[in-house]
């Protein structure tokens, strides 16, 4: 599940943010904030995609890098959100 939440994310913010442009995609720990992928308002689609794709609900508390600032740390959010939901975590 984890390498497929991953993927998905690559491919929204590929196509969301950088127009397809693969050689703009930052590395999966990179801060996306910092490399000029999101700002403000993409932070805000990025949330809107999470919780219409994979059913989850994002805090207000929840939207930081710590979660939502790099693709390692959205998958990692992701996978734990969706095992919370499930019962599994």
């Amino acid at each position: 599940m984890e390498s497929q939440v991953a993927a998905d994310l690559r491919e929204f913010i590929l196509s969301e943010y950088l127009f397809g442009d693969e050689s703009r995609m930052p590395a999966d720990t990179d801060s996306l904030l910092e490399n000029g992928v999101l700002d403000s308002t993409g932070v805000l689609e990025l949330i809107e995609f999470l919780e219409e794709k994979y059913r989850i609900s994002v805090e207000d508390s929840e939207t930081v890098p710590e979660n939502l600032g790099s693709v390692a740390n959205l998958t990692r959010y992701v996978v734990g959100k969706i095992g919370r939901a499930a019962g599994v975590a």
